[in-house]
């Protein structure tokens, strides 16, 4: 996902987004373990998306803090 992108949405639907991928990296893992994961480079890019998540959730709370 692309940061523009993830920058037009809510807070509520980022907040959504992030349980999401951190549902999403918990079920890959688990399949990893057990040898049955087929994608490897999902989990590399889940991992990324949620790291862009966070980053634009905490962008926006320094913003508040500031002004």
């Amino acid at each position: 996902m692309e940061p523009k992108q993830l920058r037009e949405m809510s807070d509520e639907e980022l907040a959504q987004k992030r349980l999401e991928l951190k549902e999403e990296i918990f079920h890959l893992k688990l399949r990893r373990a057990a040898g049955r994961l087929e994608g490897p480079m999902k989990l590399r890019q889940d991992k990324r998306d949620l790291a862009r998540v966070e980053t634009v959730l905490r962008e926006r709370a320094l913003t508040r803090a500031e002004g």
